[in-house]
């Protein structure tokens, strides 16, 4: 990997400057400091999106940041391309925003104002969803779709799963029968559901506060999708906290004094979004702490399922 970053860090005009990695999630990710200002320059995980992919995520990214928004915006190279691929690795770089995480997943909260920050929070996805849908799409445009076939199709953005290894034989009778009612209802509802670009990963580590500013970073598993999915996403992770109630409702209010949003099929997808973690785990089964994580995911994924086909059953 030093090769690839020199070599890109030459591509950006940042030869000499100082240089450091930040994170190695999925992503790797260098700060670089060169006279006097702080770049992000991301060496992008081979196979998830395709270069074409990246490169519209970028351009989206860059109509945001146009419009307001507190996102990270690409710089182009002295090339002027927004995206280098070197030696087979995709590589970009964005203006770095200052500021810390909302949190943790899986950590208690630790947030000041906490009613203030989540009315916030569903105040920026709002606009991020009115901005994107005021842009006109580049010709070519093209980013995943969780979509009803991405979600519940027989080839899922985040895998099959129904597959998962671990699941016992009740929890993958369960979530089969719940893929077949939240596909019959998905149909059902097509026509009531807001639709466009979503950020899908809204969680803790891609919110930062900086002072009075709410951030959006990680636009990697942007795509088009239900805007109740990024909704979902955001309040699927915050659960467990005491005043759940409370911050659920500051982030709705906070969403709909922008932008209107029929909630009546949120709980579907909160649901969805439990299960598309018991997917997404199943190819890091290897990874350090994935039994633990994917034990809570599927004991999330059985429990969310439980109650909302209760909940219909008792209104049926």
């Amino acid at each position: 990997m030093k090769s690839i970053v020199e070599k890109a860090m030459s591509q950006w005009g940042f030869d000499g400057a100082n240089c450091r990695l930040v994170a190695a999630r999925e992503n790797r990710v260098y700060r670089i400091e060169k006279d006097g200002i702080t770049y992000a320059l991301r060496l992008h995980r081979q196979g998830y999106c395709s270069d074409a992919e990246l490169r519209c995520e970028l351009q989206w990214m860059n109509a945001v940041s146009a419009g307001g928004l507190d996102v990270p915006a690409p710089i182009t190279s002295t090339a002027g391309k927004m995206l280098h691929v070197i030696d087979g690795v995709a590589v970009d770089v964005l203006s770095w925003l200052e500021g810390e995480p909302l949190g943790k997943t899986g950590v208690p909260l630790k947030v000041n104002n906490r009613t203030a920050t989540f009315h916030a929070i569903g105040r920026e996805m709002a606009r991020l969803h009115t901005i994107s849908d005021a842009w006109t799409l580049p010709e070519g445009f093209t980013r995943r779709r969780w979509d009803r076939d991405g979600l519940l199709g027989e080839i899922p953005i985040w895998d099959r799963v129904w597959d998962n290894p671990t699941l016992s034989t009740e929890d993958r009778e369960l979530f089969l029968h719940m893929r077949a009612v939240a596909k019959s209802e998905l149909t059902a509802r097509k026509a009531d559901l807001d639709f466009g670009l979503i950020h899908a990963d809204l969680v803790r580590e891609n919110v930062l506060i900086h002072e009075d500013k709410v951030q959006i970073i990680d636009f990697d598993d942007s795509g088009f999708g239900f805007r109740l999915f990024d909704v979902a996403t955001t309040l699927l992770r915050n659960q467990t906290e005491p005043d759940y109630a409370t911050l659920k409702q500051s982030l709705l209010t906070g969403y709909q004094s922008v932008r209107n949003l029929d909630l009546a099929s949120l709980d579907l997808f909160a649901v969805l979004r439990a299960l598309t973690y018991v997917g997404w785990i199943m190819s890091r089964m290897n990874e350090e702490g994935s039994q633990e994580r994917n034990a809570r995911f599927v004991s999330t994924a059985r429990s969310l399922t439980e109650a909302y086909l209760n909940r219909q059953a008792a209104w049926v």
